[in-house]
């Protein structure tokens, strides 16, 4: 939709300009969101709490680059969680989450008001995200700063699982992302698994509260089976690296190595920031199957959309950095809203 700049500024213009010079005001196209009616946002978050194949992204575009002080001026929808489409599920907030406080580190005004709003009125669900690893100094709620490296023991568990805790209640967001890469740091194993059931008390399917979502997304260690009573869903970065393609055998293999976690509570992620321009990389269905529907190749963010594991129906799919896909030249988020559909076709 768009608007037309006002008569009044119209009218400014044309009075402070030069004398002598004849002015053609020109309407200035301006980008707005589109607006919908109640009935609408009561559909969509019906579709949201729904049975479906859920769409899971980790989200950064609403912060500046890093290095950057301040917040971003958005110059796009593109840049905005407003922007994002309204079929999305369930968002990682990778940068950060969004503050109203002028003196917070995290302050983002726009973003904040953004994710507050399509929350609401959309259904959408917000992730706070951390790498976890007990290698730095973290500054807790009463201000004291505790180091971690010298608390490698179930107080410092404790401790850092109570702050990532107080973090996400205090802001207000739907739940905690865990992302477990320990690349030999202390927080592995055993030991992960005793943070998770810390976590777990407080978000998560065994917690007080059931609806604070607790997910857990690994790369290439995995999480001990004795986490899976205590997450929503683990996120598998089945990222195309190292290679130019990407199959259902190997995706089925990666499963099977892990099948403790059930399929409804199984996700499977393609790297977004990389391979973005078509969808993903080229994919291969588990019968042969290399084309989509209009017989083009097929990517990998629609082969995830498509594939389940021969144990059951997965819980969903997405990307990392997705909002790369909002600049497609057949139109914003094409591969994301087409795959969605493709994972949840309309009832005829």
């Amino acid at each position: 939709m768009k608007r037309k700049i006002s008569t009044l500024v119209i009218l400014a213009f044309l009075l402070f300009a030069p004398t002598g010079c004849v002015v053609d005001p020109e309407a200035l196209d301006i980008q707005k969101p589109y607006e919908f009616d109640e009935q609408y946002y009561a559909n969509l978050r019906a579709y949201k709490q729904s049975d479906h194949c859920i769409f899971f992204g980790w989200y950064a575009a609403y912060e500046p680059l890093e290095g950057v002080d301040g917040y971003k001026d958005p110059a796009s929808m593109g840049e905005r969680i407003l922007g994002l489409p309204d079929s999305v599920d369930i968002i990682s907030l990778w940068m950060g989450i969004p503050s109203n406080d002028p003196n917070d580190p995290g302050y983002a005004p726009i973003a904040y008001a953004d994710w507050k709003f399509v929350r609401e009125k959309k259904g959408t669900r917000f992730v706070a995200t951390t790498i976890t690893r007990m290698n730095k100094e973290i500054t807790l709620k009463d201000g004291t700063v505790y180091d971690l490296r010298e608390h490698h023991d179930d107080e410092g568990i404790a401790v850092y699982a109570q702050y990532l805790v107080d973090q996400a209640l205090d802001a207000g967001v739907d739940g905690i992302d865990l992302d477990y890469e320990p690349e030999g740091d202390w927080l592995s194993g055993a030991q992960f698994t005793k943070f998770v059931q810390y976590i777990g008390q407080y978000f998560g399917p065994q917690s007080e509260n059931p609806d604070r979502l607790l997910t857990i997304d690994f790369y290439g260690t995995t999480p001990q089976a004795a986490t899976e009573p205590y997450a929503h869903y683990f996120i598998r970065q089945e990222y195309t690296q190292g290679s130019t393609s990407k199959t259902a055998a190997a995706m089925q293999s990666n499963y099977n190595a892990i099948s403790w976690i059930p399929p409804h509570k199984y996700i499977v992620t393609e790297q977004m920031s990389v391979w973005y321009e078509n969808g993903g990389s080229p994919f291969t269905e588990a019968d042969g199957n290399t084309k989509t529907t209009d017989g083009s190749q097929m990517y990998s963010l629609e082969g995830m959309a498509r594939w389940n594991p021969t144990q059951g129906k997965k819980g969903g799919f997405g990307g990392f950095y997705f909002d790369r896909d909002y600049g497609n030249a057949k139109g914003p988020y094409y591969n994301v809203r087409r795959c969605i559909q493709i994972a949840n076709p309309a009832v005829q």
